[in-house]
Parts: C-alpha cells; structure tokens; sequence
C-alpha cells in the first residue's frame, strides 16, 4: 500500500486497520494516544500532536502528545501555533515544510530558531476545522514524503466524525462513564448511555434480575422500558428460555383474555382451534406486559389469578393450566390513580407493585442524548441500507438542547427522517436542519463562524470547479492543493456538478 517497503508493511497495516476502528470506539482517548503513536511509527515523525478546538474558544478543549515533553508540548501550543498550526486552521488544508526554521513563513518565530525545528507537516481536522494532527521531525532530518502527507491527510478525515465526538462532550461530564462497572455484571448493550442517572436504573435492575418476583417499569412513554425488561430477562436465571412480549394497547379486550391466556377451540367466534396463548409461550421463561394498565377486567382477574396460584384457565377450559412464568410489567400511567378511579385491580396493582423501577426521560438524562444520537444515526444507516453518516457537532448541541417529550421513541424517529433527509440530498453530514427542518434561518438568528467559512468555502470552490470545467486537477492547480485534498474538499462539501451541465456536455466530467 502506498510504496511502503516490507518492513514498514505490517505497520502500515495496523494503521489502516486502527482508522477503520475509530468510529467505532467508546474509550476514545486511550485509542487516540494508540493512533498518535502509530501515525508517527508510519510516518517516521519524532514527535506527534493533536488538538481540537469548540467554537468561539481560543484554548484547545482536548488535546494529545506523543513524544513530547512538557515543555514541547507549551512549544508547540503557545508558539509554533501562531504560524504553522494557525496556518492549517485559517487555510483548512495541510502545511508542508521541509524546515520550518529555514522556511521564509515560519523563520521569523523564535521558538522554531529556538529548537531548530526541521520538517514539520501539520493537517487540519474537519470541514471548517475543529482542530489539527501536527507532525514534527524524523531521526535524519529528510523531509516527510508525499506518501506521508496521504497518511496525515486520511487520518485527519477519519479522525473528523471523532473529534465531533469528542467535542460533543462537556467536560468532566460526558467523558465519564458512569455505567461502566455495573455494565461489568449487567449485560445491557442495547441500552445506550453513560450517564449517573442512568447508571442508578441499571444498579437497580442488576438488584432485581437475579429474583423471581414480579416487577413493574414505570416512567414516560417512549424511554425504553422494553430494553430494559429484556435486560432483566437476560440477566436472570431464565436467561436461556422464552422472553415473550405482549402490548396490552394493541390488542382490542375481546381478544385480550385469548392472546394472553389461550383459548380452546369453539371458546369464542374466532376460535376455530385450540390457541395457546401468550402465557403458555413463555412457561419457564419471562413474560413481559407493556402498557399493563390497559388490561380489561376480565383478563386483570386471570391475570391476578396467574400471580397468585401459578396456574390460569384459558378461554372454554374447564381444567386449570399450571405455569411457571415471570411476569415483567410497564407502564406510563400512574396506577394508583387508576386503582382510586377503580379502572385498575388494587389486588392486582400489589402484586405487579412488589419491585418498581422508575425510568427516566430524556429530560432527565440529557448528558445521554450526544451518545443517543449517533447510536440513532448509525442504526438509520444500517437499517436502510445507506452509507454511513456523520453526526455535525451542532447538530448533537442542538438535539441535547431540545425537548423530547416523547423520549427515545421521539428522538429516534427523529433522527432517522434526518437521515433520510440527508440522504436524498446525497450529503454524509448530520446536520442540524436535516433534524429541525421547520427551524428558519430568521429563528436561528445570525450563522455561526463555522457555517459562513463553511458556505463561503463551498461558493469558492463551486466556482472553481466551474470556471475550469469541473477538471480537478487544473482547479487544483489553480488554487494550490492537492488534488486529493480538493477530492476531499468536494466531498466534505457536498458539491456535485450540475446534472444540466453534464446533459448538455456529456462527454466533459470531474478530472
């Protein structure tokens, strides 16, 4: 790959392979210090550097070193910042030099006199910028390569959607994961977080899985509680059998008692065979009964009888069924007002009540939404079928900033219509209108920094392209980049060439 020799290959190979699994990381800062050195193992650099800036800070909100001292690490960000680095930001490409204390830009400053810095290569990070992966020296002094400058240039885009990720965070706050020692005991993959508020729900259903009494989900409509009675399942002695799922608001009353209990043939008009049930699935195993409060009194009084005796009679039965089932419930009604309203069984209402486990909502666990969100994103894309997709840094502020009453639910299907938006307009960016399309331009008030250099930046290069007949390599030229940096730039921009133009010149294209 890239020329390297065989003594390189394994290296090289590792990189590739360590690119690929960024995106897919939680422990994020260890992985990068792994990179830093690996980028400098391939590319022969003596000492490597990344930071990554918020908007509107001056200061890097993180970042990392690898063969730096401390006070080459102050060199690097208090003063070679000031041209090398800052030229990477303001330009948004890669600065080259074979010696920054020779080079007529960099000369003048005297920290890079002070240590005599040889060959420095420095990429920016994003489109606009987020930060830099800053490149110094090698063993002889030789100047880094074209190959080298590919290498930086692939990891500073791979390293984009992570930074984002990164950036996302508020510090001392998102970067802790709280869940990390109870997910050590509670198998809960699925259940996607890393908040206190939902590390106390995940302690308490650990406490709970291992019985095998009832328990009872309560909390707003939409914030997972049947995620959270699977885990139960999972993490319980009845692990291995049946986890049957019944919706008591979907099924009308007159079919309820059937579904949930059986019925023998001839028991009512649509029983032209003997039906099982629901219970009779989940012998041995867990059953769980979301929207309870729902339940008909009919099927309330078997469901009652269920709990109490372990044995039920289905529809037309004469003769007792026993069953040995754990019943897990959820609701989002209160129902003890249900109970005062006499809309719900107090015996009954005891019985489920014996282990109740309150679930949050998103209002209450804010500090989850960034993570909800890109877990969202990539299940969209896996789902449909489309090409992966990075989340935009506004877009995770903004989502974590709105409110969700309908919780998960109103989140995820959110973010897939985003998704779906974006994808019709062939862009690979999550942004923040793909998710709040009714939001104006007047209710946003003034752009960021960030989206003027972003729109101005797809203006210029638009009429570029234009100007020389979308033939990349002239317009590279033109400009003074890398072809394969302005292939990135048309990428990372989302600029494509006029459908028209192309009908009325078919035989020109992107060169």
């Amino acid at each position: 790959m890239l020329g390297m020799s065989d003594r390189h290959g394994g290296a090289e190979l590792a990189f590739y392979r360590r690119l690929l699994d960024l995106g897919s990381q939680s422990e994020l800062e260890p992985l990068l210090d792994d990179a830093l050195g690996l980028i400098a193992e391939v590319t022969g650099a003596v000492i490597a550097y990344l930071e990554l800036y918020e908007e509107e800070a001056t200061d890097p909100r993180f970042w990392r070193a690898h063969n730096c001292e401390a006070d080459v690490v102050a060199t690097i960000r208090q003063a070679v910042s000031s041209g090398i680095i800052a030229r990477s930001l303001a330009e948004g490409r890669t600065v080259e030099t074979p010696s920054a204390a020779t080079d007529p830009r960099f000369e003048d400053l005297v920290s890079v006199q002070a240590r005599s810095i040889g060959p420095v290569l420095c990429a920016p990070i994003g489109v606009p910028p987020v930060g830099v992966i800053y490149l110094q020296g090698r063993p002889d002094d030789s100047g880094f390569s074209s190959t080298d400058r590919e290498r930086i240039d692939l990891f500073a885009r791979q390293l984009a959607p992570i930074a984002d990720r990164l950036l996302a965070r508020r510090p001392g706050v998102e970067s802790a994961d709280h869940t990390r020692a109870i997910r050590r005991r509670f198998r809960c993959d699925e259940i996607i977080g890393r908040s206190a508020v939902l590390a106390r729900v995940l302690s308490e259903a650990a406490n709970v899985a291992p019985l095998s009494v009832s328990v009872l989900l309560t909390g707003p409509t939409g914030t997972g509680k049947s995620l959270l009675a699977r885990a139960i399942a999972d993490n319980s002695k009845r692990a291995q059998r049946a986890f049957v799922t019944i919706n008591c608001a979907a099924i009308p009353d007159s079919l309820i008692e059937s579904e949930l209990f059986g019925a023998e043939r001839g028991a009512h008009s649509t029983a032209t065979h003997r039906v099982p049930g629901k219970v009779s699935a989940a012998n041995g195993g867990t059953l769980f009964l979301d929207e309870v409060a729902e339940l008909s009194a009919g099927a309330q009084a078997k469901l009652l009888q269920l709990l109490q005796e372990r044995q039920y009679y289905p529809l037309g039965a004469t003769t007792p069924v026993a069953a040995d089932v754990r019943v897990i419930s959820a609701t989002h009604q209160d129902l003890r007002e249900r109970v005062a309203a006499r809309q719900f069984r107090e015996d009954l209402y005891y019985r489920l009540h014996v282990l109740p486990l309150e679930i949050p909502g998103l209002a209450d666990r804010v500090d989850d939404i960034p993570e909800l969100v890109e877990h969202f994103c990539a299940e969209a894309c896996r789902r449909h079928g489309l090409p992966t997709m990075r989340v935009a840094v506004r877009t995770l502020r903004a989502c974590r900033e709105a409110a969700w009453p309908g919780n998960l639910r109103e989140l995820g299907n959110a973010i897939e219509a985003g998704v779906v938006r974006a994808q019709l307009t062939g862009e690979r960016t999550l942004s923040e209108h793909h998710v709040f399309p009714a939001r104006t331009t007047s209710e946003a008030g003034l752009a960021s920094l960030q989206d003027a250099t972003r729109a101005f930046r797809r203006h210029y290069l638009r009429e570029a392209l234009d100007r020389f007949d979308w033939n990349v390599a002239e317009t590279a030229r033109q400009l003074d980049l890398a072809r394969g940096h302005l292939y990135s730039l048309i990428s990372d921009l989302e600029l494509r060439r006029d459908q028209q133009a192309l009908i009325e010149n078919p035989g020109s294209s992107a060169r």
